[in-house]
């Protein structure tokens, strides 16, 4: 593919511009080799040669997880033959959806993330410590490696889980960065507490994460962050957002307000229940148009997550739409006694107890036929005062009480990391 890195620092209007013809080329290539969107534009009367600007794509219906789901085969625009690489999504939402990748396409991923390595700062210096899984059909911890790689980095591919073995790398191969589920961070510093490790004055100088949220829509720490940032001050932390649909990356720059769409390899539009635009300052749902893609290219897909834009120039030069952390997933909203709530928000309250060592959150539907919460405690009290002292932090925060349990931290960490599962779960929907 043709590279184009200083597009980012471009004008808005240029940026724009390019997109859209890069726009062009994808709908003419689904139009050619896509059987789902070639149904799509039939069913629909729809004229891709009428599709110029960005905003036209609002004449074209969008895609979704079901549509991936119930017609995952039709999505496929390559020969078997030209498939080089096959992945699943996580299944956050439903059943793990197949994609495939040719050999472009993981030169484009290896591109997608160079830039966002170098977003955050990163340079061919850098040693990269792996913290992610990089098998079990995971697109995103061979897309590091890829792009690690590309940039010149050096990687120690330790993967996920095992404090001992990870501080073992720290010190042996002496990684100045890490990729890695900030949670896990957690459980490093509590490691090195425990065994006489100073961990701030180790060579990690910086951690690009992903998987959870370390921002506020304000760009302030939320409490995972502050508690990382508190315990670890010599760690620069850089959030990143990414899915398996779309192939790329959003990456926060050293000014942390928010992450960078990388204009190249993705079109991004924020969309309300009816599939319409908001206006900046409202959330929306991130729908996202591949650019680039071969093996399976998607249009105005919808993600499900929910996020805040934000246009004005950064400070770092580049002038790029960027995402704030993401406040929900769409299929995940929550109506609890009048409330509407995001896992993210029950999150943010919990890693804030100290007393708390983990946690998973359910949901189900109780005999009224409303949403009920649980929380799954594990933690070495389980008083009723503590329960209530819990509660009434939620009460003061969110307005409302989920129901405690509380169990052996260990038994706890057993439902968080399931056999099959990739990264650690922390909400459960029962409905």
């Amino acid at each position: 593919m043709e590279k184009n890195p200083d597009i980012q620092f471009r004008s808005p209007e240029e940026i724009k511009l390019y997109q859209e013809a890069r726009l062009t080329e994808t709908l003419a290539y689904l139009q050619a080799h896509s059987r789902f969107y070639q149904q799509m534009f039939k069913e629909h009367s729809i004229d891709i040669t009428r599709i110029k600007k960005i905003e036209d794509l609002q004449q074209i219906p969008v895609t979704t997880k079901t549509d991936l789901q119930l017609h995952n085969s039709e999505f496929i625009c390559v020969d078997p033959d030209d498939i080089i690489d096959y992945v699943t999504t996580s299944g956050t939402l439903g059943d793990p959806v197949t994609f495939v990748l040719t050999s472009k396409d993981l030169d484009r991923l290896a591109y997608n993330e160079y830039l966002s390595f170098n977003t955050a700062g990163c340079s061919r210096h850098d040693i990269l410590q792996l913290m992610t899984t990089i098998d079990r059909r995971f697109m995103a911890g061979l897309a590091y490696y890829l792009g690690a790689r590309e940039l010149g980095m050096g990687v120690a591919r330790v993967g996920n889980g095992i404090p001992e073995l990870q501080w073992d790398t720290i010190h042996r191969i002496h990684p100045t960065c890490g990729m890695v589920v900030p949670s896990f961070l957690i459980k490093l510093i509590e490691f090195a507490e425990k065994n006489q490790i100073d961990h701030n004055t180790c060579s990690m100088k910086k951690c690009v994460c992903i998987g959870e949220a370390l921002r506020n829509p304000d760009f302030t720490l939320n409490t995972l962050g502050q508690r990382i940032s508190e315990k670890w001050p010599s760690l620069q932390l850089y959030s990143t957002y990414a899915s398996t649909e779309m192939q790329s990356s959003f990456t926060e720059c050293s000014e942390f307000h928010g992450g960078h769409l990388q204009p190249e390899l993705i079109i991004v539009e924020f969309l309300d229940d009816k599939n319409l635009p908001v206006k900046e300052g409202e959330p929306g749902e991130v729908t996202i148009t591949t650019l680039g893609v071969e093996g399976m290219p998607l249009l105005r897909f919808k993600t499900g997550d929910i996020c805040y834009q934000y246009t004005e120039p950064c400070a770092c030069g580049r002038n790029t739409i960027r995402l704030s952390s993401v406040l929900g997933r769409k299929g995940q909203m929550i109506k609890y006694k009048g409330t509407t709530l995001y896992p993210p928000a029950l999150f943010d309250i919990l890693d804030d107890i100290p007393r708390v060592k983990n946690y998973v959150v359910e949901v189900y539907t109780n005999k009224l036929g409303t949403d009920e919460i649980l929380i799954r405690i594990g933690s070495d009290e389980n008083s009723e005062s503590f329960a209530k002292e819990i509660k009434d932090l939620f009460r003061s925060k969110i307005r409302v009480a989920p129901t405690i349990r509380f169990e052996p931290a260990e038994y706890i960490s057993q439902i968080q990391m399931p056999p099959m599962s990739r990264k650690s779960i922390k909400f459960f929907d029962l409905r």
